[in-house]
């Protein structure tokens, strides 16, 4: 009789596992079925700036060779606005399905929730799930090649001659460019006219055509300009001269201790289920570490990223903390 009540004791130790199990396996088969049939069409990658730019530039490399891997579409949309601001509230507003995605980026992720301030809606941490670190490079400053400009050193004797000093372009206010220009003004004692523009590439275009004297812009952008002889480039923001670029002087041989770089990522909606951000991490990072890639981010002047998205969010969070108190310090004002 003990036996049989044993036996029946553990019988029913069984099926409750059993029933457990099942049950774990229901509860995960949602979230298991959305990776699985993820992509489940185009994926919009909204990049927040114009077109031209190394937001743009890095993007488009990445949506080609994301949509090769995945199988689907990547169409790359540019919603400029607002220091990088508004293209990346339309991904925070969108459903975390993996669909709708952004090009994050310093401006829109570690300078402007601080510049803009209440304008901003989102969390530039919270609102957002950080997938990939796509591309770091260097800012550098480029001339009119008719514009007389040929160092530092004349860009501040021109501006100490001209009242007002000197036009400066960048891809938008609150952009680490901007900033970039704004720190050289108080090293240098001298003042500039910010102009900013909606995107590097039309920022450029000015440059090109004389409309402006000169711009801060990050160098995948400037690259291929610089090469073609279109625009000079004066000085880099790297630490030490850039072997893409070996004749560009930095701005610490120049006197002025200045060093700065761009990065350029990967994010989407918060929310977003973990099995999709793996496989997108995983494709972003085959993506990148191509040779293809390594050799196209060489002649940008860029490199290629490496954090895993745990990672990427810590670095995204103390980039706000870095970026705050140099925003508040310098006196920068949204144009």
């Amino acid at each position: 009789m003990r036996g049989d009540v044993r036996n029946n004791d553990a019988r029913a130790t069984v099926s409750r596992r059993v029933l457990l199990g099942a049950a774990a396996t229901t509860l995960a088969v949602p979230g298991m079925a959305r990776a699985q049939s993820w992509p489940n069409g185009p994926i919009r990658l909204v990049v927040p700036f114009a077109p031209g730019g190394s937001t743009d530039i890095s993007a488009r490399f990445l949506a080609e060779g994301l949509g090769q891997r995945l199988g689907v579409s990547v169409v790359v949309e540019n919603r400029p606005g607002a220091g990088a601001t508004t293209g990346s509230q339309v991904v925070a507003d969108a459903a975390p399905d993996g669909q709708t995605l952004v090009m994050s980026n310093i401006a829109s992720h570690g300078i402007s929730p601080t510049l803009y301030g209440r304008r901003v809606r989102y969390d530039p941490v919270q609102s957002f799930t950080h997938v990939a670190m796509v591309i770091t490079n260097p800012s550098t400053w480029v001339v009119n090649k008719d514009s007389g400009i040929s160092s530092l050193a004349d860009i501040v004797r021109m501006a100490k001659e001209r009242q007002g000093g000197l036009d400066m372009a960048s891809s938008g206010a609150g952009s680490s460019n901007h900033l970039l220009i704004v720190r050289f003004s108080q090293l240098a004692g001298i003042p500039f006219t910010h102009v900013p523009f909606r995107g590097a590439g039309p920022a450029m275009q000015a440059v090109i055509a004389g409309q402006v004297p000169m711009m801060s812009d990050s160098l995948p952008s400037s690259a291929g300009h610089i090469r073609q002889g279109s625009v000079r480039a004066v000085a880099m923001s790297s630490a030490e001269r850039h072997p893409s670029f070996p004749e560009v002087p930095t701005f610490r041989e120049q006197g002025f201790d200045l060093v700065s770089t761009s990065w350029f990522a990967l994010s989407g909606p918060a929310g977003m289920p973990p099995a999709i951000v793996e496989r997108l991490h995983r494709e972003v990072m085959a993506v990148i570490s191509s040779p293809t890639a390594r050799a196209r981010f060489a002649e940008l002047g860029g490199s290629p990223g490496d954090m895993t998205p745990v990672e990427f969010s810590s670095f995204v969070a103390a980039e706000v903390e870095r970026w705050a108190p140099v925003v508040r310090a310098s006196g920068a004002a949204v144009d």
